[in-house]
Formats: C-alpha cells, sequence, structure tokens
C-alpha cells in the first residue's frame, strides 16, 4: 500500500560518512546529538541495549545516517510517541524518507511542515509523554526502517529483426538507464530549557523553522526492515543502574596537613585504666 511520507531537504553526505561510522543499526546508523555542547553522545552497552546519558536541559537531536545504498523511510518515535504526528508510536505510522547515502537530523516534534518543537532533556513529570498521559515508555529512543518497494517490471514487446538491405547489418537496442534514486535529509533545528535528575524524559521545547514536504513511498513490506532502540537517562542514574562504571575517587594523601592533634581514646568515657 502506497503511504506518503515526510522529507526534509536532501543532502548527499557519502562523502562525510567514514568507512566505519559510529552509531547504532546496521542499514542506518543512530546517533544522539547533545545541541547544546555540540557533541556526539557516547553510546554504553548492556545487556545488549544501547544507552546514553543526557544532560538535563540540554537540547539533543537524533541522527540518522543511511548507510544502506537504498532509499530507507525512517519512522522515529520518542518516550513511545511519534515525532511527527504525536501519536502513541506504532512502526505503520509516517516517518521521514532518506536517499542513499544521506542523513538527516530529527531535532524536535513535527508542528507543521515548516516548524518542529525542540527535544530537550528534562524530568520525567516535564516530558512531553507525561505531560499528555503516557508516562509508561518515557527514556526511550526508537527508528523503524523500512525499505521502498521496487518499481513494478514493465512489459516491453520482445524485439524482432528486420530485413535489412543489402551491406547493413542488425544490432540491439541499448538497455535503459535505471531511474536513479531520490537523496533526502533534515536540517537542524534547536531547543529549549529543562530541569533534574529521576528519571530522563523529552520535553517538548521551542518552535523553530524547520521545513519539510511530502512524498509517495510504498514500503517493501509491512513490517521494519529492522528496529533500533536508544535507552537514554542522566549520568547519576544509569551510574546507579551498573550502565555507567562510576569513576574512583584518586586519594591525594598531605605529607603536611597541619599540627598534631590528640589520640582518639580507646575508652568510651574516661576512667582509670587497670593497674594505673
Amino acid at each position: 500500500m502506497k503511504r506518503l511520507a515526510l522529507a526534509a531537504t536532501a543532502v548527499a553526505v557519502a562523502l562525510a560518512l567514514p568507512a566505519c561510522a559510529s552509531g547504532v543499526g546496521g542499514l542506518a546508523r543512530i546517533t544522539v546529538i547533545d545541541r547544546t555542547a555540540n557533541r556526539e553522545l557516547p553510546v554504553y552497552w548492556k545487556d545488549g541495549r544501547a544507552y546514553v546519558a543526557g544532560q538535563p536541559g540540554n537540547e539533543y537531536a537524533v541522527r540518522i545516517r543511511n548507510v544502506a545504498g537504498e532509499d530507507l523511510l525512517a519512522v522515529v518515535s520518542v518516550d513511545g510517541v511519534n515525532a511527527i504526528s504525536g501519536e502513541t508510536a506504532n512502526a505503520s505510522q509516517s516517518g521521514y524518507v532518506l536517499g542513499s547515502y544521506s542523513s538527516m537530523d530529527v531535532s524536535g516534534w513535527r508542528k507543521n511542515m515548516q516548524r518542529t518543537a525542540a527535544f530537550y532533556f528534562t524530568t520525567l513529570p516535564d516530558s512531553y509523554a507525561a505531560r499528555t498521559g503516557r508516562p509508561d515508555d518515557v527514556g526511550v529512543i526508537g527508528v523503524a526502517l523500512f525499505k521502498r518497494k521496487p518499481p513494478e517490471p514493465v512489459a516491453v514487446e520482445p524485439w524482432r529483426p528486420m530485413p535489412f538491405a543489402k551491406g547493413e547489418s542488425s544490432s540491439g537496442a541499448p538497455a535503459p538507464a535505471a531511474p536513479s534514486s531520490q537523496a533526502n535529509e533534515m536540517r537542524d533545528s534547536a531547543a529549549k530549557r529543562a530541569q533534574a535528575e529521576s528519571p530522563l524524559g523529552t520535553g517538548h521545547g521551542r518552535q523553530e523553522r524547520n521545513p519539510a514536504h511530502w512524498v509517495e513511498f510504498e514500503r517493501a513490506t509491512p513490517y521494519p526492515v529492522e528496529t533500533i532502540a536508544i535507552y537514554y537517562d542522566s549520568t547519576r542514574n544509569l551510574v546507579a543502574q551498573g550502565v555507567i562504571r562510576a569513576a574512583p575517587r584518586p586519594r591525594d594523601p598531605n605529607p603536611f596537613p597541619g599540627f598534631v592533634p590528640d589520640p582518639v581514646s580507646q575508652y568510651r568515657s574516661w576512667h582509670r585504666p587497670p593497674g594505673a
């Protein structure tokens, strides 16, 4: 079945992608970009799950890099909510189309075809999901990937040789050129403030210009060919969960800490020691 999907202004980034790109995923590499700190968040692994540590108050984006060599549809969910429609997320919903070897940043909740409301790390009660009555899946980013259905083969009348005049010869016709694939990409956005610990969610931040347009995309299968999940929380919470190893406190003994104090008595209350 044919569905409409969103495409952002496309930029091919084949030259920008290293041979072994960072991120999570196979057909596409997914990374989380802290836009406030202007850095890619490192990924920590535990029990087969990928985690990133967010800084409360910082804006962020989900960066998707298509390394499949063909068009992909990426259905993006944040905290169990579709980033385009705001519906409780399902892989059958609207997504973003990325051309072969293109890249895009999904940096906010889509408000219309021109604007998004930025993602930012915040407390669970302040998250968009919790504020719309859906707190159960706060703390996870999901990307469901679909391939484009190949076009139906076109019936061509078989070639038949024609009689030639003396001295002429026949030759086959050249094969038709294959249609080139589209390249699509999303541009960056900006974001808002947040608060503290316990656990983190994603807020509905400031709005900014982030244009997109509708394109037709027919999925090759009714189910995703790959589903990628990245879990997130504060550094403190991930340390408590054993995802991040706590850094040991270095000892720094002082050779001259001060004057000599009196020793602490070994007796709870003073009394004359036996035999004294």
